[in-house]
């Protein structure tokens, strides 16, 4: 299939154009034009990764492995360093970020993951209400996500309505009219002015409530006639105890 095909294929299912302006959603590398051979679907790229990657392929990520101005090709470093070896062995790059959370990631997590009622939604924030403990919530939590330590600002003992986003959501804080509100990449300011604002946050973390990108499109991809492949990156960060 030419990757034309596949963009449009793409476009349909989670239009292009829902993404945010700092956003690099679309072809990040590749021709419209090139023809692939399989299909490769990921949260992220990285260089274990591509080795396993067979030439003439497309990767299909959910985070763009290019941001912002990227002003040089240093070879040495990231994300120069991925795009040599992508160029060298034919693969091309198409990435689904904010107008996939928006169309599809959100609400899978939200529903699916962690089995809450889907009330209203707004962008990128499922919300719903419902009585649950600060245990069972993380307990929930943890159990879903898979996450063993918790990070929770201001914990309620007992909480009756939750938003949530995933990935990297804390600079919604002021947008969020709830008891609790889950998202990643929690900081230390986001935590000190929720804290101020009697807002709980629980910080799902932004691979583990990410992750189901892969899940979710693989089962898109399956009406293609190619093969679609999954292929996830490895959480870059390690847990000492």
């Amino acid at each position: 299939m030419k990757i034309s095909e596949i963009y449009a294929f793409l476009d349909d299912l989670s239009p292009f154009a829902l993404q945010e302006k700092w956003d690099n959603s679309g072809l990040n590398v590749g021709s419209m034009d090139r023809e692939i051979e399989q299909i490769y679907v990921a949260l992220d790229i990285d260089g274990h990764m591509l080795q396993s990657v067979k030439p003439h392929s497309l990767i299909i990520t959910h985070h763009p492995l290019i941001f912002g101005g990227l002003t040089s090709l240093d070879f040495s470093k990231y994300p120069s360093n991925l795009i040599e070896l992508m160029i060298k062995k034919d693969i091309s790059l198409i990435a689904m970020h904010t107008n996939f959370d928006k169309t599809h990631l959100n609400k899978y997590v939200f529903e699916k993951i962690l089995g809450f009622k889907l009330e209203n939604t707004s962008d990128f924030i499922c919300k719903t209400h419902g009585k649950w403990s600060l245990e069972e919530l993380t307990d929930l939590l943890k159990e879903k996500l898979g996450i063993e330590f918790l990070r929770v600002v201001a914990p309620k003992d007992e909480i009756a309505s939750i938003s949530m986003t995933t990935g990297s959501g804390a600079s919604l804080i002021d947008t969020i009219d709830a008891d609790c509100f889950l998202t990643g990449d929690i900081k230390y300011h986001d935590a000190m002015k929720a804290a101020s604002q009697n807002l709980m946050m629980a910080d799902i973390g932004h691979y583990e409530s990410e992750r189901f990108f892969v899940d979710i499109l693989a089962e898109h991809l399956q009406v293609l006639p190619i093969l679609a492949i999954i292929s996830n990156s490895k959480n870059p960060f390690s847990f000492l105890k």
